[in-house]
């Protein structure tokens, strides 16, 4: 997000407009209003429809405007679920989930900001990336997701119950799988560590490639 650059004379205007306000509302308190102790507000402030764009914005210098990813190394976000949104960053800020910079950005968030982003994008729309998949790997990809992977990843990686692999980015793809194979994935599913761990070993790593082309080549 830009930030435009606002002038100081203004800023200083502000700020001793204020101060003198308060000066002035501090001396006609009487004693016995000051001797009063504070009261919190009865409500806390709600985030706007608008400051909640502002906040999700944060995220499209990665993740692109609403969520549609324009890096090949990046996911798309739009449309994930929010559950499965607010469970991703809550292992970032604990350090479960494996990152090189979600882990130290997530921390900036408080629990009801990435709820509010949750929501955000939760209610976009996924947009599958145009990309060039070779058919033959696509082929055996097809096959090898129905024997290991659609049972969770289900309509062939469509599933919006948590990311979409139909149709994302292919070099994130296959680097994700990569870290599942070699365990630099922190955070490993047993269901998922299984299925990988069969498809290596009767597959071999070139099945990694097939399933990225066979999810490149879905719309």
């Amino acid at each position: 997000m830009r930030i435009r650059n606002i002038a100081v004379s203004t800023l200083a205007a502000a700020f001793a407009f204020g101060c003198a306000t308060q000066q002035m509302e501090e001396k006609s308190m009487t004693s016995a209003e000051k001797s009063q102790p504070a009261t919190a507000s009865a409500e806390p402030a709600t985030m706007t429809g608008a400051a909640i764009e502002m906040l999700a914005n944060t995220c499209a210098g990665c993740h692109g405007t609403g969520g549609v990813s324009t890096g090949p190394a990046i996911p798309s976000i739009a449309g994930l679920e929010e559950e499965y949104f607010v469970e991703v960053m809550n292992g970032y800020k604990s350090g479960e989930r494996a990152a090189t910079i979600m882990d130290r950005m997530a921390k900036g968030y408080s629990d009801s900001e990435i709820e509010a982003m949750a929501a955000f994008y939760s209610a976009k729309k996924f947009q599958p990336v145009r990309q060039t998949s070779a058919g033959p790997k696509a082929m055996r990809g097809s096959k090898l997701h129905h024997e290991y992977c659609e049972k969770c990843h289900e309509n062939e990686g469509r599933n919006p119950e948590d990311i979409v692999l139909a149709g994302q980015w292919m070099p994130y793809l296959l680097w994700t799988m990569e870290d599942f194979a070699v365990g630099r994935s922190k955070i490993e599913e047993k269901k998922m560590a299984k299925a990988m761990e069969n498809m290596l070993a009767e597959h071999g790593s070139g099945s990694l490639m097939d399933l990225t082309h066979f999810y490149g080549s879905r719309k």
